[in-house]
């Protein structure tokens, strides 16, 4: 079983357990600081490993009105002003190859979106780059798919990889969570994340915007985290209902601390117990 060393941290299926959480989109340095700072305080205060992260550029919305972040530049400076005042590891999605190239030059994890995780040159590009990378199943494709896409990036040398579960299609406008697709993924050998917010996503629900029921969200994380797996996906807000971007599926700040130290109550469990399949 992989262990991944990633600025100071090792995340693995056997070890502690990492939140990788922060909101949907970049809106500001201010505001990115804000939201990690109380990250890290709730993190540090129940010995869990944190991963900011939050996203530069939205490019699937549903829309073309809406939001779509700062743009590359700004949010890089933004992700590294996360990095140097917490001392925490900075992800961030990559959508084109080029990205890869950037971001790569900054961040500590890329991120590769559930869209594109078939896209050889992508996943080349981000593989390439010796940074960390987090793949997103698609939700098209079946657990086992994922091997495949393991042997692309491997294919570059570089074994830092994580594999994040964020639901399957199921009808229109809905998804639907595997819980079998974690210790499934799990057999690569490789950490695995269970993205607990957007599997509760209601693509395109809303008719312009995306829809959610965030109330399931910490159902998701603790049915996850309960398996036994290196990490947990959380995207939170201060307001998600007046966020830019998955504000309905995103978690209030003010309920993450609680929620954590709940999870890691169910990950010392899992830990002690390892499910074997």
């Amino acid at each position: 079983m992989k262990k991944i060393d990633i600025n100071g941290l090792t995340i693995g299926n056997d070890c502690p357990l990492t939140v990788i959480a922060g909101p949907c989109q970049l809106e500001s340095a201010d505001h990115a600081q804000m939201i990690a700072g109380k990250l890290k305080e709730a993190c540090d205060a129940v010995g869990a490993q944190f991963v900011f992260k939050a996203s530069y550029d939205k490019a699937n919305r549903t829309s073309l009105s809406g939001k779509r972040g700062l743009g590359i530049d700004k949010g890089l400076d933004v992700l590294v002003g996360v990095r140097d005042t917490f001392g925490v590891p900075v992800l961030t999605d990559v959508h084109t190859e080029a990205q890869c190239i950037v971001a790569g030059d900054v961040v500590d994890i890329l991120q590769i979106p559930a869209f594109l995780c078939r896209q050889t040159d992508m996943l080349l590009a981000a593989g390439n780059t010796g940074k960390a990378v987090n793949i997103k199943k698609g939700q098209f494709l079946a657990p086992w798919d994922m091997d495949n896409v393991v042997s692309k990036v491997e294919s570059t040398g570089n074994d830092k990889i994580l594999l994040t579960e964020r639901g399957t299609s199921f009808g229109y406008n809905a998804l639907v969570a595997d819980m079998r697709g974690l210790p499934r993924m799990a057999q690569t050998g490789y950490p695995v994340v269970m993205d607990a917010t957007h599997s509760v996503q209601q693509p395109g629900g809303q008719g312009g915007s995306t829809g959610g029921q965030r109330e399931f969200a910490p159902v998701m994380a603790r049915a996850a985290v309960s398996l036994g797996i290196a990490a947990v996906f959380i995207e939170t807000h201060e307001d998600p209902d007046n966020a830019p971007s998955d504000g309905p599926n995103m978690i209030y700040l003010k309920d993450m601390p609680q929620l954590i130290d709940t999870l890691m109550g169910f990950d010392k469990l899992a830990k002690a117990n390892p499910i074997r399949i």
